[in-house]
């Protein structure tokens, strides 16, 4: 079922696609002060250019 957030990307995603623990991920956002580009509910969705943000902080 496709959505209209199918570009963007939940923390937990961006987790999986950077292999790294939920938890770094979602520090990593906090600490770069990223604002998500969508909001649903109590999901935070990413656009596909904060991987990059994320994995540079973490590393």
């Amino acid at each position: 079922m496709k959505t209209e957030n199918s570009n963007l990307l939940t923390a937990g995603a961006i987790a999986k696609q950077l292999a790294m623990p939920d938890t770094k991920v979602k520090k990593a956002i906090a600490d770069l002060k990223i604002k998500p580009t969508a909001k649903k509910g109590v999901c935070n969705y990413y656009s596909k250019d904060v991987v990059a943000k994320v994995k540079a902080a973490i590393k």
